[in-house]
């Protein structure tokens, strides 16, 4: 199933699309995503009431595990400094989005991910496995235990403990812990496992390989994030564009 969704690592000719102004655009998906990802979240911690035995419940889930991923994708695209134009209103909205997904720290992940771009795949990227643990669990391990911090963890449970006071507990349980837990999975598997393990060819600049053409699915897997050779080639493009550069070459 990995080797239907994923192509080989190699590496063809540059063909980019050009940087346009953002205007108003990047901060405007910033918003969409912030704003759905909120009626939601209260909608299902505070008016909803699930019936376990239909599908309902786990479909919503997932639409918030969506949401959650978009957060985190709106953090990253803040890291690059193209959500805005605009450089502190880049970093609050990077940071905002940054911290609604587990109190991840926006100054501490600006830092690393560019070690990550710069190291791509060797022993100095932070996103990469040892060398040793290359499997997807101790690889994720790994990667979990670089970025995840005793404060959020202490701020996870704290929130947790307040929400459970005035909210269904099985409500937070479902629909604010397992979404963010998924979708950290999520971004892991088809932005950092899927598009770097293995080997790659020598004359592939960014050690990354990317999805098939298809933007249906690479949407809702992960924002067009699994286009991954294009956003090592292009990190000048948001999410929401990174799509473009896909149609000029099938990799």
């Amino acid at each position: 199933m990995v080797q239907s969704s994923v192509v080989r690592s190699v590496a063809l000719p540059a063909q980019r699309v050009r940087p346009t102004p953002l205007g108003y655009k990047g901060v405007g998906m910033a918003v969409l995503i912030l704003v759905a990802w909120a009626a939601l979240l209260t909608y299902l911690l505070a008016f909803y009431q699930p019936n376990w035995r239909t599908p309902g419940p786990y479909l919503l889930a997932l639409g918030q595990m969506h949401l959650y991923t978009g957060l985190f994708i709106t953090a990253h695209d803040a890291m690059h400094g193209v959500v805005s134009a605009n450089k502190r209103l880049n970093n609050f909205i990077g940071t905002l989005t940054a911290g609604l997904f587990a109190f991840n720290w926006f100054p501490g992940m600006l830092a690393k991910h560019h070690a990550h771009h710069r190291h791509v795949a060797t022993e100095h990227d932070p996103d990469f496995h040892d060398g040793q643990h290359t499997s997807f669990l101790l690889w994720f391990v790994r990667f979990a235990w670089n970025y995840v911090t005793l404060a959020q963890v202490a701020l996870m449970a704290l929130t947790y403990n307040v929400l459970k006071l005035f909210l269904p507990q099985a409500n937070v349980i479902a629909f604010w812990m397992v979404p963010a837990v998924l979708a950290t999975l999520q971004l892991f598997y088809f932005g950092t496992y899927l598009p770097h393990r293995g080997e790659h060819q020598p004359d592939n600049p960014h050690k990354s390989r990317s999805q098939f053409r298809h933007h249906v699915w690479a949407f809702l897997s992960c924002y067009f994030f699994g286009y991954h050779y294009e956003h090592h080639d292009q990190p000048y493009l948001p999410w929401w564009r990174l799509w473009r550069a896909k149609e000029l070459v099938q990799r």
